[in-house]
């Protein structure tokens, strides 16, 4: 079975089980309905844990899930840490465009000029704006690209590239 990562659940959030998560996915609101299952990958573990939803709601800027038969910190302080993950029938159709964190990440970039500037290695999300990709150079700091029409012109997932026209002060 294929896992997509969505979140990471990062402390407990009071005494009646519930957890904090920093969400990696557009959807949260749909990842995180009541009733559906995510998996959980403690650090160390060798397989996962696979939890039903029992209530979700946002609080600042996390989300904060209890899971179906763990109603107390002391059920879910083990988890801490944990990658949240959903199998690959949970993985929706995107619109053309679009993009799952897990296909960008490792996508190698090169200028209009065919130049590599290296790997994207994570996204850093920016709730509302223009999410960033920062990419991996070796013998060099990270570049950080704005995911902007005028930056990113290109995203080939068939070749595993991305297409970039580096403005003027981004490789500063």
């Amino acid at each position: 079975m294929e896992f997509y990562n969505v979140g990471t659940i990062v402390n407990t959030h009071g005494i009646r089980g519930e957890v904090r998560v920093m969400v990696t996915s557009d959807f949260a609101d749909e990842r995180f309905q009541p009733g559906n299952t995510v998996y959980l990958f403690p650090q160390g573990a060798t397989s996962p844990v696979a939890v039903e939803i029992a209530r979700h709601r946002r609080h600042k800027n996390f989300e904060l899930l209890t899971f179906v038969g763990m109603e107390n910190i002391n059920d879910v302080e083990q988890f801490k840490g944990a990658a949240i993950k959903v199998d690959s029938t949970q993985h929706q159709e995107l619109e053309e465009g679009t993009y799952y964190y897990d296909q960008i990440i490792g996508l190698v970039v090169e200028t209009l000029a065919g130049e590599e500037l290296g790997k994207i290695k994570e996204i850093i999300p920016t709730n509302g704006a223009n999410d960033v990709w920062v990419v991996q150079r070796i013998g060099q700091k990270d570049l950080l690209l704005p995911v902007i029409d005028d930056v990113v012109k290109e995203v080939d997932l068939a070749a595993q590239k991305v297409t970039v026209d580096l403005l003027e002060g981004l490789d500063d």
